[in-house]
């Protein structure tokens, strides 16, 4: 959205304006008056408009598409009406930006956030999203977005990258092969004039989540592998909720799952909507979205980068330690603290040595440098457990 394209919302209402203007403008009076009946009344619709109508009030937009898709050509294909325009407007040239982009954002898609084929370019958390997404050697992170935003990111800061599909993606592995930006739902193709396959109805849903089980595997391989860190997602479509439910009760069974966090905005804490991830074995991380956008998540995610153990700041991270051990660690605030001790729990045995001869020339205190052989130590017992 920060890029300027639709969310699947939007998308939905700009494929219904081409398509059927008489829903769209009852489709869009329903966003914005969420209070209205569900049931739309208008005695021009028939029976299955009324039916589409009611759907994308619930929120079931990929519903909603396969109903539109099967009532004008009676079945999927890959060509079909609703994909042409989808691919269409993804496509389309970007007009002004997304109200629910950030404010940081907002001034450069302003100043154009579009190239000169008027084709969306990558805003500043894609860029942010390829520099974490590097695990050393293989940058790999899995969207559930049709654009390619991502692999430009990864273009224009010179980071290899290559584009993977659904049936293309390869098996998760902790080899450097198993490395890209993975599109879990399909991407736009590369050559305009071919077809995209995307997961975009509630058919295609069941047909990759249930009869060829694409992305189920593909997630619960990752999850015994990897971390998993969900952003921007709510992971509100039915099979992802029961597929990360499903991962999640296994805990009991394998002691090799990895943890896995999702970033949630929200205007004040909330600890009902918080329980619910817990509930679905997820750690929420909550940050403060209280001014309608999402800086404050954009701001983190560019100050993580900037201290990564991969491709970060080198001289941040040495101002950041000399700034910490200025305090006795007994005084030291919990963030100051629980950086400090990341930073050094993340290093190589060698870069350990280097944040302590730093820490050591700024006059850190004993209690300091005893945390650090703590950390290393606690390195030590993970490496040989």
């Amino acid at each position: 959205m920060s890029a300027g394209l639709p969310d699947f919302k939007q998308l939905v209402l700009d494929v219904y304006r081409i398509l059927d203007p008489s829903v769209c403008e009852i489709l869009t009076n329903a966003s914005i008056d969420p209070d209205r009946p569900t049931k739309p009344d208008c005695p021009a619709l028939n029976d299955r408009q009324s039916a589409e109508v009611e759907c994308f009030n619930a929120g079931e937009y990929d519903v909603v598409l396969g109903m539109l898709e099967r009532r004008l050509d009676s079945h999927t294909r890959e060509d079909s009406k609703v994909r042409s325009r989808v691919v269409e407007i993804l496509r389309s040239p970007i007009g002004k930006p997304n109200p629910a982009m950030s404010r940081l954002e907002a001034g450069a898609a302003r100043s154009g956030n579009a190239d000169a084929s008027g084709t969306a370019r990558p805003a500043a958390i894609h860029r942010t999203l390829i520099r974490l997404a590097d695990r050393g050697g293989a940058t790999t992170i899995m969207t559930t977005n049709f654009d390619l935003l991502l692999e430009r990111a990864a273009r224009n800061l010179r980071v290899p990258a290559q584009s993977y599909a659904l049936g293309s993606i390869p098996r998760p592995a902790r080899r450097r092969e198993f490395a890209g930006v993975l599109h879990i739902h399909g991407a736009l193709t590369r050559n305009p004039s071919r077809h995209s396959d995307l997961i975009l109805t509630d058919q295609d849903f069941g047909e990759y989540y249930l009869r060829r089980r694409v992305v189920p595997d593909l997630v619960y391989d990752t999850a015994r592998l990897f971390h998993l860190i969900l952003v921007g997602y709510s992971a509100n479509d039915p099979p992802m909720r029961y597929l990360l439910n499903a991962v999640a009760a296994d805990e009991g069974r394998f002691d090799d799952l990895k943890e896995r966090f999702i970033f949630v905005g929200s205007d004040e804490p909330d600890a009902v909507a918080l329980q619910g991830w817990r509930a679905r074995g997820i750690v929420p991380i909550r940050y403060d979205a209280s001014d309608g956008d999402h800086t404050v998540l954009l701001r983190m995610l560019q100050r993580w980068a900037d201290l990564s153990a991969i491709n970060g700041k080198q001289q941040l991270v040495h101002r950041e330690i000399r700034r910490i051990v200025k305090s006795r660690r007994a005084d030291a605030p919990d963030a100051d603290l629980g950086l400090f001790d990341h930073l050094f729990r993340r290093a190589s045995p060698d870069e350990r040595v280097r944040l302590a001869e730093v820490a050591s020339a700024a006059g850190a205190e004993p209690a300091w440098l005893d945390a650090i052989l703590s950390v290393s130590a606690e390195r030590e017992r993970q490496r040989n457990s």
